[in-house]
């Protein structure tokens, strides 16, 4: 027999096309090295940036306006001799700006800072030669506003230029839909729907307690009126939106550039161009600002030396607007104790997002998250089953159970993970096992004997909350080998830090090693196991 083909060419030109079951579910989730990135230059730009944006594009709208009412007047005509005339004088730049595809003087901006009028000035520059002269040495329209905001600990800018308050005020715009899209769940529609008041301080309660920003939106997936009909222009949302602080600040920035009661992405008040329509910016505009938002963000990776902040591009292709919601799904389940950015946990938003969810409905984000999870566990133990089929061991009180559980990973082959079969095998304590990358370990879920949990049990686990005694967990070979490339690490940091905290990292190394010990010392196999 000869050797197949598929051996050498690979086998998806062997297979019948994909199947698909359409909608978001079908979405590629967004690469973790591309999400995290992203995640932080958004929040970046909301959180330490926002103020001085702003500050300079009230400074540019003040400007503006003085130059189009200004009139001719003496002063006027001194106040602009005094500021060209050294700049003519010493052959310094001249404030510039980009007409269509020339460079051009800076009129607005000069006419903003001296008052004089467009025929003074128009009269001076031909009077002075300035078309050609600026074409040769064209300079910046600096703001005389101050500038807070920092990058790596630096300010980020020695001053916000005329031309760039535009830019800025697309880019700001564009990193709160971001962050507002990526830590919500909620769906591009509904976060363009959103308008300014929708998400007030909750007040406190009788006993003082504040509890959490709920948001609260246009709907616009399975909109109907009371007769079935479609409502093209959404109906409110019955179940609010849980907001975590990051989003929370995202709205308070947007809700400085809108009118009050108006859409937070009003059509009117992004498209700085000024081009027909009304609404809210769509979502093919917003796939193209992110797109620009990255090349922004690595332009300023690369100007301020973080080389570790470089957004790379994503494998699938293009990020767009709707796998936002799909990632969120993904690294809720895949990465269960990674830092999103600035300190916030996938477990807390497991926790804020679809647990408030959960309390309302299964449905919306809630059931996106269990297919998420779902698949995530179905490629844990095919992994598991593989290893064991090799001969590998595990060790860990629930052992024996998770050898049970890999012999019947056939059961997820072939299965097509909807909502509702994700649910189903969730609830199946005997089928999941979770994969705990940061804490090295995997969890066969059982929650009678759950540590994880102080307040009650759950369906899932907090990963982000494991214990190391717990009955549920199962370490295999490969954790025994990563579990010592850890301590080795943490050795060679520990003869880099002053003695107690050097002393600390050497201790939990010993710890670390002490676990691949005790793997390498209780591991049983599968063989073992049947006999």
């Amino acid at each position: 027999m000869i050797r197949p083909p598929w051996e050498d060419a690979g086998i998806d030109d062997y297979l019948p096309a994909a199947t698909t079951f359409g909608g978001e579910n079908e979405t590629e989730p967004l690469a973790a090295e591309t999400m995290g990135p992203l995640l932080v230059w958004a929040m970046r730009v909301v959180d330490d940036l926002a103020v001085d944006v702003l500050a300079a594009w009230t400074e540019r709208q003040r400007l503006t306006t003085i130059a189009h009412s200004s009139v001719a007047t003496e002063a006027g005509a001194a106040a602009l001799h005094a500021y060209l005339g050294p700049l003519i004088a010493t052959g310094a730049p001249l404030p510039a700006t980009v007409y269509t595809t020339r460079i051009g003087l800076a009129r607005s901006y000069i006419g903003g800072i001296t008052a004089a009028s467009k025929d003074q000035i128009d009269k001076f520059c031909a009077r002075e030669g300035l078309v050609a002269a600026v074409a040769q040495r064209p300079g910046p329209c600096p703001f005389d506003v101050p500038v807070t905001g920092r990058i790596a600990g630096r300010p980020w800018r020695s001053s916000i230029d005329f031309n760039e308050a535009p830019i800025m005020m697309r880019h700001l715009a564009t990193a709160a839909f971001v962050v507002c899209a990526y830590l919500t769940g909620a769906r591009p529609g509904e976060i363009l729907g959103m308008r300014s008041g929708c998400c007030p301080d909750p007040a406190p309660d009788a006993d003082g307690k504040v509890g959490r920003h709920l948001i609260r939106s246009t709907a616009f997936k399975n909109a109907v009126d009371e007769h079935g009909n479609h409502e093209s222009a959404g109906v409110e949302r019955d179940t609010p939106w849980v907001a975590i602080r990051p989003v929370v600040n995202a709205i308070r920035v947007l809700e400085r550039m809108v009118p009050e009661g108006a859409l937070l992405f009003d059509h009117d008040v992004h498209d700085i161009m000024s081009r027909p329509g009304t609404g809210s910016l769509n979502t093919a505009t917003l796939g193209k600002r992110i797109e620009a938002f990255v090349a922004w963000a690595n332009a300023e990776a690369a100007t301020h030396g973080l080389t570790g902040e470089v957004i790379p591009p994503d494998p699938n292709g293009a990020i767009g607007t709707a796998r936002l919601r799909r990632s969120l799904g993904w690294h809720i389940a895949r990465r269960p104790n990674g830092l999103v950015a600035l300190a916030i946990q996938y477990g807390h938003l497991r926790t804020a997002v679809s647990g408030n969810y959960a309390a309302r409905s299964r449905g919306g984000i809630g059931d996106l998250i269990d297919i998420e999870t779902a698949r995530a566990v179905a490629d844990t133990v095919a992994d598991l089953h593989d290893s064991l089929g090799t001969g590998g061991g595990v060790s860990g009180p629930a052992a024996r159970r998770a050898i049970t559980a890999a012999a019947t990973a056939p059961r997820f082959a072939g299965t097509a993970i909807t909502a509702t079969t994700a649910r189903r095998l969730i609830a199946n304590e005997d089928a999941m096992i979770y994969d705990n990358p940061h804490a090295l370990l995997l969890c066969h879920y059982k929650r009678a004997t759950a540590l994880c949990h102080r307040d009650g049990v759950k369906d899932t686990p907090s990963l982000d909350h494991c214990v190391p005694g717990c009955g549920n967990v199962i370490r295999t070979d490969q954790h025994a080998i990563q579990l010592r490339a850890r301590a080795t690490i943490m050795d060679i940091r520990a003869g880099r830090v002053p003695g107690p905290l050097g002393d600390r990292l050497r201790a939990n190394a010993d710890k670390l090693r002490g676990y691949a010990d005790t793997h390498d010392r209780t591991r049983i196999t599968s063989t073992e196991d049947a006999r």
